[in-house]
């Protein structure tokens, strides 16, 4: 029996650690130019899933408020502003999956999140009495110095998602926001309203008379950034006004 001799076989494991660090860097390097990962759970996706695999999205908080007229979201807006309807994809819950998929969205320069929650939800809303007469959609702005930080706006890109799947058009010139305010997060109602009641502007109101606009943000807590821009909206235009949200936060369902 010929024994290896040790100095080849200290090489040839030398070796095959190098070789293995070499594809766990290729592998790195493939997820950070083309992740196909779960954004929920972190596992790789096969190629029959984008996003979210498919036990993950089993698990996912959707809602039914796409075809109920007196839904939480509706309900937030009573006595506010007169909507023709209003829905949320997901019911948003602290330390919860959606809260972990938005923050990459909003945080980790991941926008395709945004096109495929919309796209997917936009298959549904386009067979809803309540939200197929919509003949425009228009995404809630961001700042121009905020939006050019994170790279884009993330309501934009679930409208975007929601515009290919509903074939209607997705305007993001003609609601504005003039002026940079603090964040929202730990404000009261009352705060939030106070922080946005005046800093939005339209730069061509005439394109929206007689048009049923979709306004779409992605996360709903008291409703104040969506208020503002709808009073905005029907003060300056003749328009009916439905909103859809990527999520809705703050509220017991």
């Amino acid at each position: 029996m010929t024994v290896a001799n040790p100095t080849i076989l200290k090489r040839l494991n030398n070796n095959h650690k190098i070789l293995i660090s070499i594809i766990k860097l290729i592998k790195d390097l493939a997820f950070i130019l083309y992740p196909n990962y779960c954004r929920s759970c972190g596992l790789i996706l096969d190629n029959t899933n984008e996003i979210i695999c498919f036990e993950c999205r089993l698990q996912l908080p959707f809602t039914d408020f796409h075809e109920l007229s007196d839904n939480p979201v509706e309900r937030l807006f009573y006595g506010r502003i007169p909507l023709f309807s209003a829905t949320a994809m997901f019911r948003f819950r602290k330390e919860g999956s959606i809260q972990v998929i938005l923050h990459s969205l909003k945080y980790h320069n991941d926008p395709k999140i945004g096109v495929v929650l919309g796209r997917q939800y936009g298959l549904i809303l386009r067979e809803e009495p309540r939200f197929n007469t919509c003949t425009m959609i228009l995404p809630v702005p961001l700042h121009p110095q905020r939006e050019r930080k994170r790279g884009y706006n993330q309501s934009l890109k679930f409208a975007e998602g929601l515009s290919q799947s509903m074939g209607i058009p997705v305007y993001s010139d003609i609601l504005v926001k003039q002026i940079k305010t603090e964040t929202q997060t730990r404000k009261s109602a009352f705060k939030r309203w106070e922080n946005v009641k005046t800093v939005f502007s339209l730069l061509s109101s005439e394109r929206l008379a007689n048009q049923h606009v979709l306004l779409v943000d992605d996360v709903i807590t008291t409703g104040s950034t969506l208020e503002s821009c709808a009073q905005l909206l029907m003060n300056e235009s003749n328009c009916s006004i439905s909103i859809a949200s990527i999520a809705l936060a703050g509220h017991s369902f």
